[in-house]
């Protein structure tokens, strides 16, 4: 425990300020976050990000995350849009596949182009949600951070009844229940602090959803270290594991306000 506060505190450290400040630093420390994520996937895979392979993984990544301004300025000067790029990627996996005799199969193809889809899409909408407005990445995080908390001590306390044992054996329906609740309480205290421009019934249906959805992104990410049978996601965060480990909420919860055109 000591040694997972500590990490959290020179993370917090170290995060913060970009969030605060946004801007270009934010958008080159996300793509740092996104390349780390990618790596700590492929390797549960066998696949090294400096091979070939790993190399296109890492084009389609950065393609996706890139912001609008961004993806203008690619496309003036090659004449082509990012989906372009992805397709291109795309293109260039499928014809690596044959030139080794199937030895990189369409197996991992697949698993390069979801993982990284995965981590694009979700890190693209970190960017985008610290450009509509800093409270709208506070609030997300208040969300993941306060269902997380809540889950935990729910579930010490009043859990019983396993949510998902073949996924995630210590997670338990109280706990689900309880982080849905103090996520909703925490989100009203600072609606009423620093208040949105919507309805409270509006607020209170999409914290409830985004709470649901960080579990569910959690979930997902325990699935896919259960089914590779490793226990962390990477070990760049002493005491908490890799970037997936921590993020992997978020990556749900951020496309999740913004296709609730939450974030405007």
């Amino acid at each position: 425990m000591k040694q997972r506060i500590i990490t959290g505190l020179i993370a917090a450290a170290i995060f913060i300020p970009f969030v605060v400040y946004g801007d270009l630093p934010f958008t080159i420390g996300v793509y740092g976050l996104a390349l780390v994520a990618l790596y700590e996937i492929l390797h549960m895979k066998g696949i090294k990000i400096y091979s070939l392979p790993g190399l296109i993984g890492t084009l389609i990544v950065f393609s996706i995350l890139m912001p609008v301004d961004w993806a203008t300025y690619i496309e003036d000067l090659t004449t082509y849009s990012k989906y372009e790029l992805l397709t291109i990627a795309t293109i260039l996996l499928l014809a690596y596949s044959v030139v080794v005799k199937n030895h990189f199969t369409f197996d991992e193809i697949g698993f390069i182009i979801l993982s990284a889809l995965y981590i694009g899409i979700g890190f693209y909408y970190l960017i985008t949600t610290r450009e509509a407005g800093l409270m709208y990445i506070i609030y997300a995080l208040l969300v993941v951070w306060s269902t997380d908390s809540g889950a935990y001590f729910t579930g010490r306390k009043l859990g019983k009844n396993k949510l998902w044992p073949e996924i995630s054996p210590n997670k338990t329906i109280e706990g689900f229940v309880g982080g849905i609740i103090i996520a909703v309480i925490l989100a009203c205290i600072m609606q009423i602090i620093v208040p949105f421009n919507v309805s409270w019934t509006y607020f209170i249906v999409v914290t409830v959803f985004s709470s649901i959805f960080g579990q569910l992104g959690d979930l997902v990410e325990s699935a896919i270290k259960r089914h590779y049978n490793v226990k962390d996601s990477g070990w760049i965060l002493p005491g908490h594991g890799g970037i997936l480990d921590r993020f992997d909420s978020l990556l749900f919860v951020l496309p999740l306000l913004n296709l609730l055109h939450f974030v405007s």
